[in-house]
């Protein structure tokens, strides 16, 4: 598996729970992270946080743009709305590195959740049309952000489905989850299938609803 200990990654959306909570994950792995928010002082002061928690140094906060700039791999963990804007506004910052898009284009009604229409077919693949010059992975997608901040939970137990068109991208981000304990990094397909993969978190949530669960996914037979 590809070697990840001496990458640098940048979370956007650092302080947001997903982000966070990957981002403390790396940390007690010993990955070295940067967070990313809109505020350097805000980001500074959820890196401050995760460093008590995680008994590390290894956090930084910046805003976006330093993120980006500073980091070798980036996570993209923003809200759905604001998701285009951003990548738009950080394209020269993310020019050449891996992007990992985590985001879920989701609405919630009385009756749930459920998956929005995106254009260009996924979060991913908008990334990908508003990144051009940076290589585009999907991941982390289905991931609760509660276990991730507990601690206390040593083992996530499930598999973390990374899909993308770079193979040695692809082959990165599913190092990167195997460095956190009971995480397993699957090559789930070609960034054209994040579509559905995004979509499935809005079962999973309801799942979890229903049963008061945490769950995630297991893959069989490999």
């Amino acid at each position: 598996m590809t070697e990840v200990s001496k990458l640098k990654v940048g979370v956007l959306g650092g302080t947001g729970p997903q982000g966070k909570g990957l981002a403390l994950r790396w940390a007690a792995a010993g990955i070295a992270v940067v967070l990313g928010s809109r505020a350097a002082d805000r980001a500074e002061s959820a890196a401050a946080e995760l460093r008590g928690l995680a008994g590390v140094e290894h956090i930084t906060g910046l805003d976006n743009a330093a993120c980006a700039a500073d980091a070798d791999v980036v996570l993209v963990a923003v809200p759905w709305d604001g998701h285009r804007d951003l990548l738009g506004s950080l394209r020269d910052e993310l020019a050449g590195k891996i992007v990992i898009d985590c985001v879920n284009p989701l609405g919630f009604d009385k009756q749930g959740p459920f998956a929005l229409p995106v254009e260009e077919g996924s979060a991913a693949q908008q990334a990908e049309q508003v990144l051009p010059d940076s290589r585009v992975t999907a991941a982390f997608h289905h991931v609760s952000a509660v276990s991730l901040a507990d601690l206390s939970i040593t083992d996530l137990d499930m598999d973390v489905l990374v899909l993308g068109d770079d193979r040695e991208a692809t082959d990165v981000v599913r190092a990167l989850a195997d460095t956190i304990p009971g995480f397993r990094g699957v090559y789930g397909g070609r960034l054209r299938n994040a579509h559905q993969v995004e979509a499935l978190t809005a079962n999973l949530i309801a799942i979890n609803r229903r049963y008061k669960a945490h769950a995630g996914l297991r893959i069989t037979d490999i």
